[in-house]
């Protein structure tokens, strides 16, 4: 709950804060976003076409759901996570293999896209922060971002793996390096925080993808073997856990708020 200087409530942020728990909750996320939609579109047969499009109108339907909150709400915001990551993964794996486009294009292509959106959100609000996020406007740019953020992810990870050859467990490190060298700068160097924010964002998708990867892919790829259905279900029970958590954290806090705005 937001209060103004008045005393009358103010709007809400739709998004939740970035604590300790966003980000293990977000690679997570990432990383059941690539073993799903693998084992969806390989395992079930159903074809990256029409895994796309089975999933694209559950994306919608989950978003029209966030759209709908007045603040931010744990599990409508998370299914909408962790949906749209698994639709940016499959907005690549159709470029790259539907359509036959490197991972060089599509990695520059994202790349220019989340450029534009930024561009567009900063022209039309002044900011890119994640903390003031109470308009359809914003939420909207919001979502575009974070869409593009998992496919670039998707693509600058596997064009690091497969293309560029190191492999997942050498590839997770590279991009586990660059998380930790963004929070070196943040904490040390006075880097802004909305780009710190940023920057971990978009690389904690190629994180977390090559650490599905790794763990779902079979020995002989250089994986652990555990196949897609239990590296997904594995992930998702922990994402239901903490969303369950931080659900009954949020409804205490609240509480907190109102019993003190009524003393």
């Amino acid at each position: 709950m937001s209060v103004s200087i008045q005393g009358v409530p103010g709007p809400s942020n739709r998004v939740p804060e970035v604590k300790i728990d966003f980000w293990i909750i977000k690679l997570l996320a990432v990383t059941m976003g690539e073993t799903a939609a693998d084992y969806l579109a390989v395992n079930l047969g159903l074809g990256l076409s029409v895994t796309s499009l089975i999933m694209g109108a559950i994306l919608v339907v989950a978003l029209i759901t966030q759209f709908r909150q007045k603040k931010y709400v744990p599990w409508a915001y998370w299914t909408a996570v962790v949906l749209i990551s698994v639709v940016g993964t499959l907005i690549t794996d159709n470029l790259v293999d539907n359509f036959h486009v490197s991972l060089q294009i599509t990695t520059t292509i994202f790349s220019d896209l989340l450029i534009a959106i930024f561009a567009l959100w900063y022209a039309s609000e002044k900011t890119l922060s994640i903390h003031s996020i109470f308009t359809a406007r914003r939420e909207t740019f919001y979502w575009l971002a974070i869409l593009f953020t998992f496919a670039l992810g998707t693509s600058a990870g596997d064009l690091v793996a497969e293309t560029f050859g190191f492999g997942f467990i050498t590839t997770g490190l590279i991009f586990g390096g660059i998380i930790a060298a963004v929070a070196a700068c943040y904490y040390f160097l006075n880097l802004d925080g909305v780009w710190a924010f940023w920057l971990a964002y978009i690389f904690t998708r190629p994180l977390g993808a090559s650490l599905g990867d790794f763990l779902a892919q079979p020995l002989e790829y250089g994986g652990l073997g555990f196949g897609t259905v239990i590296t997904s279900l594995i992930f998702l029970s922990c994402i239901v856990a903490i969303v369950v958590y931080m659900t009954v954290m949020s409804r205490d806090k609240n509480y907190s708020v109102l019993r003190r705005s009524s003393s």
